[in-house]
């Protein structure tokens, strides 16, 4: 597979999506300026109502200027109702692409084996990825507008009296310096809360989704212990992050009454002097009042509380596209039993990817288990499996069937024991060969949106059409491609709902068009009958690969050359009839199957 890396979730791809997007930033600051006229305009209005009006004896003067400051509050409104629709043009593309990259980190982390627990991964795709967007939009609407207020009130501040400027913005530019090294404490904690956050959401996933296990298994206390210390930790974040947050309150809130004081204590030497009319003085107050402080204090609180969180997100956003532990992969998807705890294994030294030789498969005390405490899924397997021969898989619930196809597939690597392919140990192969030469289709086939033939021709792209109606046909799925409507038809999202069997065999149809000569069925024909079935996996057989099926009927083992019954110690390999003399689980679920009547 020979995927780009996806791009990293930081300020990177925000540089890109700003540049990409230029226009709309640029929208955005130019509507901002104008959106910000009353925060310019409104003490140079008050200061002339009162100096050229009122005190004048001009009352009509005055009027004039108040009605301007209304006028100049009516154009603010217009402004920002033009403004919001290039906001969103900012907001929702960013939601897009951190989309993208947060899945294409996920495939790739799957495709290189990681070890990912399904709550965390869909806490990032949902929870992060949603919380950043509101973010972002919440920062567009209110930072920007009380940054850009701030800096407007100061200007003109400056224009009134800059005496009055230069005794009100020092206290002004302190307290922002004092926040700067609270809002990293801030970030700080934020993210050891994310983390707390993360972590809980996956112990408990794992916990809840494994619950029947856990009572089966007496192990209640300990997983209750495991889940109790979890929220134990996101609780102390919580309040680490709240503590810091309050004493950052405190500090703005002192920060912004004390340009007033100085302005109040200042004032009766300016006016003395002639350096501040008595219009003037009300319009600095207007300013400090109505304007820097509350949008100082209100900037802090966003930046401390929204702007952390949303470099938090970030930050761990990014990491997670960037991880990648080795391991099987979780989830509903993978068809692996639930784990109580995540343990990655001890990383191997990276060595030069090797091409086999051969598609030769060969198990030699292969040992696997979810955990260094768990109790081994396969312990101790060897089996060869020689190129093109055709295996039939069976045995009970949770006997491994599925994690034996995981291992064969090379997303896991065996504990002990030595599991090659073509004499390369599997973990070693070229990842490229491995994902051309091994295909596996799992119980839940998937169906991609976009036409028929895209789906049949997704792992051969340049398959001509004559080839894919023949895989069609030879699996059983001719009539259903022709019911659709033919290989341009459209189907997954944009097509008509394919119920589970059809779905299935248009899975079937892309993995015999496909040029991998290892094919893993893990019960990939449960949802088709008898006849279906038996003439999906006979397609296979015909066509001269390696054949691995993991049963759903016991009739695809009597019809397979050999058989494997996974069964623990009792684990066994052989033809249909040697196993009915050596295996009594095999003759169970024969005699089972024979006295059902089942067809």
């Amino acid at each position: 597979m020979s995927e780009a890396a996806p791009r990293p979730i930081d300020r990177h791809l925000f540089a890109g999506f700003l540049r990409r997007h230029r226009g709309a930033a640029v929208a955005v600051a130019g509507w901002s300026l104008l959106e910000a006229v009353p925060a310019l305009a409104s003490g140079l209005l008050v200061a002339a109502a009162l100096d050229r009006g009122f005190l004048a004896e001009r009352p009509a003067e005055g009027f004039f200027w108040i009605g301007l400051l209304g006028a100049a509050m009516v154009f603010r409104a217009l402004m920002t109702r033009t403004l919001t629709p290039w906001l969103g043009r900012i907001v929702e593309p960013l939601r897009d692409d951190l989309v993208t990259a947060v899945a294409a980190g996920a495939v790739q982390r799957a495709a290189a084996g990681a070890r990912d627990t399904a709550g965390a991964g869909v806490a990032r795709l949902t929870v992060q990825v949603e919380t950043v967007r509101s973010l972002v939009s919440a920062l567009l609407r209110s930072a920007r507008q009380l940054g850009v207020s701030l800096l407007m009130a100061f200007v003109g501040l400056a224009a009134l009296s800059a005496p009055v400027a230069a005794l009100t913005l020092p206290p002004v530019l302190l307290t922002l310096l004092l926040c700067v090294p609270r809002l990293r404490v801030l970030a700080r904690r934020q993210r050891r809360q994310l983390r707390a956050e993360e972590r809980l959401t996956g112990v408990a996933g794992e916990t809840f989704d494994g619950i029947r296990d856990v009572v089966a298994c007496g192990a209640r206390d300990r997983v209750a212990d495991e889940l109790s210390a979890r929220i134990t930790d996101h609780r102390d974040a919580v309040r680490a992050v709240a503590r810091t947050a309050s004493a950052n309150t405190l500090l703005v809130s002192l920060g912004s009454h004390l340009p007033l004081l100085v302005l109040l204590l200042s004032a009766p030497r300016l006016l003395d002097s002639g350096a501040l009319s008595m219009g003037e003085l009300l319009g600095a107050t207007s300013y400090l009042v109505s304007g820097v402080a509350p949008a100082l204090r209100s900037l802090v609180a966003v930046l401390g509380s929204w702007g952390v969180q949303l470099a938090t997100v970030l930050s761990q956003l990014s990491r997670s596209t960037r991880e990648a532990r080795p391991g099987p992969p979780g989830g509903s998807g993978s068809a692996l039993p639930p784990r109580t705890r995540q343990t990655p294994r001890t990383p191997r030294t990276p060595r030069t990817p090797l091409t086999p030789s051969s598609p030769d498969l060969s198990l030699v005390n292969v040992v696997y288990a979810y955990g260094p405490g768990a109790a081994p899924v396969i312990d101790g397997l060897s089996l060869d499996i020689p190129a093109g021969s055709h295996l039939t898989v069976v045995g009970p619930s949770g006997a491994g069937k599925s994690t034996l196809t995981t291992l064969l597939a090379g997303l896991a690597g065996p504990d002990s024991g030595r599991l090659t392919l073509g004499g390369v140990p599997v973990t070693e192969v070229d990842r490229a060969w491995l994902h051309r030469a091994v295909t596996l289709i799992p119980q839940e086939a998937y169906v991609f949106t976009g036409t028929v033939r895209d789906n049949l021709r997704y792992l051969r792209p340049q398959a001509r059409d004559t080839d894919i109606l023949a895989s069609a046909t030879a699996v059983g799925a001719r009539t259903l491609v022709d019911r659709l409507g033919g290989l341009d038809a459209p189907v997954g999202l944009d097509g008509p709902p394919l119920s589970s069997g059809e779905r299935q065999l248009v899975a079937l149809a892309r993995a015999h068009l496909s040029p991998a000569s290892i094919v893993l069925l893990d019960e990939a024909c449960c949802h088709l009958d008898p006849a279906a079935e038996e003439r999906a996996e006979r397609a296979f057989a015909a066509r001269g690969t390696t054949l691995v099926v993991v049963a759903h009927r016991i009739s695809s083992a009597l019809r397979a050359p050999r058989v494997l019954v996974l069964d623990g110690e009792r684990t066994a390999v052989g033809t249909p009839a040697q196993l009915l003399d050596s295996s009594p689980l095999y003759a169970d679920l024969v005699g089972h199957w024979v006295s059902a009547g089942t067809p």
